[in-house]
């Protein structure tokens, strides 16, 4: 992995640099909500998961859901931070018509996660290399989710399905450590993968399990610095927040757009105003969508029907003790046992199905042929078509069993790309398709040997060339590869021929 380096924007003044920091809201995957027992299933018809707590009924109290608990504490424990003991509920007031108790059940001055770090792992973008940096993590706090406001129904009327109000949500704040567009989606990628494994969150973005606001600001070069010297935020620019972020093509898109509307701003002379603004994919621009408050405007104050959470650093460490193998140390793994790159060992472990998929593929096989493989060319396939791998027309098995006519030298790479487009198209299994089709690779020396001195006394010109430059060689491994129909064993041929031809 390479360092990482400076990403700067072009301005007509000069240049300007990202500052990011954000908050991801992951949905806590438990079949009751925060504080009531209604269930939190996807899809129901509007208003049926819905208890007297969740709709505020007068003199409902809400009751704590011990297992939400767990699940953060789970979370907390994944980001490397700090679990605390003790923390407690606020109300977050403010009023919307889809919020029924006109406040929101949220942490603020002491939430159930302190500070952590994760490490974030970038892939190669406009020409640069792959390569990786640290965000901090501020805190993670529970709260309650709102309901779903419905505009399009009614010309002159606003449906509300109160099915999610309630439903308990993780936020996750970083530090304002993001400092380019594909670092933002990286970020988010990273924490997805994290809760994936954990079972904290299923990381459905489209269903909205998993969404994230983006506080963009710019700066000149070098006040970056000085906020991270001082603390002192006045060095940084006015944030504007990105709402509901729920694609990392999105997000990047959105970032991009946001950070030159800001710089165009200020390089007029104007001032670019706090608030919050929502993305049109379509017209892939941001938009006003309210002025952001601060934390005085919300009106914090402890919720009083809640006391005070506390538990055992006992439970703590029980719930350590049931951690499963987290993508961090799954790559670590992959490294040493298998001999990948870090770029290619973080690719296949960031996501657990992937990493279920390549490990069944290599499998007694040759690990870094298979994980080529299955990064290039089953992914690869998979990316131009839109496909998911859980819809992949290749199972691991099938492809395992390529990867073994390729290194037991049945077929040669070259033609295993043709047996795997066959195999894409549903004829088969790849030795099936070989025997089939009459693809074996020739590895009988004395066929390839009468094919080579064929080719050499045709061409006594190049045979002449060849001796002066020996890089010339190539043309006559491609003539005789031409002759074979691409089914001699490239190893016998090059040997062959630099025998023949006294190289």
């Amino acid at each position: 992995m390479s360092a990482r380096t400076p990403y700067t924007i072009k301005g007509e003044t000069g240049d300007w640099e990202l500052v990011m920091g954000l908050e991801v809201h992951a949905q806590v995957s438990s079949n009751a909500k925060l504080f009531s027992g209604a269930s939190t299933a996807f899809g129901s018809d509007p208003n049926c998961n819905v208890s007297l707590v969740d709709a505020a009924m007068p003199g409902m109290l809400p009751v704590i859901n011990k297992f939400c608990v767990e699940q953060a504490i789970r979370t907390g424990l994944g980001l490397k931070a700090q679990i605390n003991t003790w923390s407690r509920f606020d109300r977050k007031n403010y009023f919307y018509p889809d919020l029924p108790q006109g406040y929101q059940i949220s942490q603020f001055a002491h939430p159930i996660i302190g500070e952590g770090e994760i490490e974030v792992d970038v892939e190669p973008a406009h020409g640069g290399e792959a390569y990786s940096f640290p965000c901090r993590i501020e805190r993670l706090h529970l709260e309650q989710d709102a309901g779903k406001s419905i505009h399009d129904m009614d010309p002159s009327s606003t449906y509300v399905d109160l099915n999610r109000s309630g439903v308990a949500l993780m936020e996750i704040v970083s530090k304002p450590d993001v400092r380019t567009p594909a670092e933002a989606a990286a970020y988010v990628k990273k924490l997805r993968a994290i809760v994936i494994a954990l079972g904290t969150c299923d990381g459905d973005m489209d269903k909205g399990n998993l969404r994230a606001d983006v506080n963009v600001s710019v700066c000149r070069p070098g006040q970056y610095e000085k906020f991270r010297e001082t603390g002192d935020f006045s060095h940084l620019g006015t944030r504007c927040e990105l709402k509901n972020m729920n694609s990392f093509r999105f997000i990047q898109q959105a970032i991009e757009y946001e950070a030159r509307r800001q710089i165009e701003i200020l390089e007029d002379g104007g001032v670019v105003d706090q608030e919050t603004r929502l993305f049109d994919p379509v017209k892939v621009e941001t938009r006003s969508m309210r002025s952001k408050e601060d934390a005085h405007d919300y009106r914090y104050f402890p919720d009083p029907d809640l006391l005070p959470l506390e538990f055992e650093q006992a439970w703590v460490d029980e719930i350590r003790e049931s951690l499963p193998e987290l993508p961090d140390e799954k790559r670590a793994r992959f490294e040493a046992d298998y001999g990948l790159s870090r770029y290619d060992a973080g690719v296949l472990s960031a996501d657990a199905e992937k990493a279920d998929f390549f490990e069944e593929v290599a499998k007694g096989r040759d690990p870094k042929l298979a994980a080529n493989w299955v990064t290039q060319e089953l992914f690869g396939y998979l990316n131009k078509q839109d496909m998911e791998l859980s819809d992949s027309p290749v199972s691991a098995a099938s492809l395992g069993g390529l990867i073994e006519l390729i290194s037991n030298d049945t077929i040669s790479g070259k033609i295993a790309k043709d047996v795997f487009a066959r195999m894409i198209e549903g004829e088969g299994e790849a030795a099936d398709i070989v025997e089939k089709h009459g693809l074996k690779q020739v590895t009988d020396t004395g066929a390839i040997e009468k094919v080579v001195d064929e080719i050499i006394a045709a061409n006594p010109e190049q045979v002449a060339q060849v001796k002066e430059k020996p890089k010339t060689m190539g043309w006559f491994v491609g003539q005789v590869m031409k002759a074979s129909g691409g089914k001699a064993n490239p190893k016998a041929v090059n040997d062959i021929l630099k025998a023949k031809l006294g190289l």
